[in-house]
């Protein structure tokens, strides 16, 4: 049976979410599809539930360097409770989502779409054509062709163990491996990160990186760079994990290894092919300007599905679905702003960044000035007894404008929003410095960065 409708869209996350409900208010029939249970990756299997376990261990890690200092014993992390309290978060989401696509009239379909045609998808038996195709179906591990690639655990499966095993090797030197290192190792684990890279967290400051680095070795995890895992065997009820470093073979035994190391756009089975869309090899759709397919203008993508070249991260990913909907709307006139987007590692303390580092900054030929400095004497880590932190600062010779800003430290993730609200609307170092912040407060350290 063939259906006809005005929007499908493949997905439930924040891209999808973000251009469902619009086009729905605005009196077009809409579909949603999603193979997996409603919410998407951030709200079931990424952002909010790992942020649930990092808040957990950061108290416990507050109260472990407090000690001596007014605290007089330190707590433990149990690991069971902190599951559980993770899930009372989780569990609720695919049904209220089902409830929120339904009070709002949009249709949904649980099961795997492929299409058949340049508008019309099959889920099971059943065909649906649609004027307008919005793929916003996620990302998913990337495959790393490598012998016993089956015995990883993907970080969903992490984010759901009922109890943590003592050995956890981690593929991978990106956020997951990172924010989840953490974690284990203030649980007890013994931990190690394996980093095929000359340095983990690419995308990221590299003399920050390196003092995060230190930090986590600090806390007792085995952080390896320069070293390939090239397979996974079961020997003697152990996991053990084959690696070359150095040009040297290498083996480390675990109870659970995870698969830390990239993902990839979830959208090989949609049968693209069969809809003329257009894809990078291993990447997402080919889009223009406006999120729109450049071999199917019947098709958009948001989120990790576009291949837009910037960061896959789940605030851009519902930009992009906002801007889908207004092109799908109004026609195509609306294009994403990507000007000061931050990201951040999750880590105790965190990592965050905005705008351009100095790679990219020499490469756009602008001229501009650097500031760097180690924070550790700075009061807002000293009342906290934080051992590692510091930042980077980019201004802009002769304008003053606030260029890229990269922070470790209490409150990063906080204080980055500020650098990137600068960044967004052209604000100067001296409009920053300018500003009465409330004090004492990691917002007030910003006029001391620049």
């Amino acid at each position: 049976m063939t259906v006809e409708i005005d929007l499908i869209v493949v997905g439930t996350g924040a891209a999808a979410q973000s251009v469902a409900f619009p086009c729905r208010q605005a009196g077009w029939s809409v579909l949603v599809i999603d193979s997996r249970p409603f919410g998407g990756t951030c709200q079931l299997r990424g952002c909010d539930p790992k942020k649930v376990l990092v808040g957990v261990s950061e108290v416990v890690d507050w109260a472990r360097r407090m000690q001596g200092k007014g605290v007089d014993a330190a707590p433990g992390l149990a690991w069971p409770d902190m599951v559980a309290f993770k899930r009372t978060f989780v569990d609720g989401v695919p049904e209220a989502m089902a409830e929120s696509f339904e009070k709002a009239g949009i249709q949904t379909v649980q099961g795997r779409a492929q299409f058949v045609g340049p508008q019309t998808v099959r889920i099971g038996d059943d065909e649906h054509m649609a004027r307008h195709v919005v793929i916003a179906a996620g990302a998913r591990h990337a495959p790393l062709g490598i012998a016993g690639e089956e015995h990883l655990m993907k970080s969903s499966g992490f984010l759901d163990l009922q109890q943590l095993p003592e050995q956890v090797v981690f593929v991978g030197g990106g956020y997951i491996a990172f924010e989840f290192a953490h974690i284990a190792a203030r649980a007890g684990a013994t931990v190690s990160v394996l980093h095929r890279g000359d340095r983990p967290l690419e995308g990221f400051d590299p003399d920050l990186v390196a003092d995060l680095a230190e930090l986590t070795r600090d806390l007792g995890v085995d952080v390896r760079v320069g070293t390939a895992v090239t397979g996974l065997e079961k020997r003697d009820g152990k996991l053990v994990v084959q690696a070359v470093y150095a040009g040297q073979p290498l083996e480390l035994p675990a109870d659970l290894v995870v698969h830390a190391a990239g993902r990839v756009p979830e959208i090989d089975d949609l049968r693209l092919e069969a809809a003329g869309v257009a894809r990078e090899e291993h990447g997402g759709v080919v889009v223009n300007q406006y999120l729109q397919s450049v071999s199917n203008p019947s098709v958009y993508a948001a989120g990790d599905a576009a291949e837009s070249g910037h960061l896959p991260l789940t605030p851009v990913a519902g930009m992009q679905g906002r801007v889908v909907a207004a092109n799908l709307l109004g026609g195509n006139s609306s294009s994403p702003n990507y000007l000061g987007i931050p990201t951040v590692v999750f880590t105790t303390p965190p990592l965050a960044r905005v705008g351009l580092d100095e790679h990219a900054a020499t490469k756009q030929g602008l001229a501009f000035t650097v500031k760097r400095e180690t924070t550790t004497g700075w009061y807002s880590s000293q009342r906290v007894a934080l051992t590692r932190s510091g930042f980077k600062t980019l201004v802009e010779d002769g304008t003053g404008r606030v260029l890229g800003a990269h922070i470790l430290g209490v409150h990063a993730e906080e204080t980055i929003n500020i650098f990137g609200l600068a960044i967004r609307h052209g604000l100067t170092a001296q409009n920053l410095k300018d500003m009465v912040f409330a004090y004492p407060t990691s917002a007030s350290d910003i006029s001391y960065m620049l």
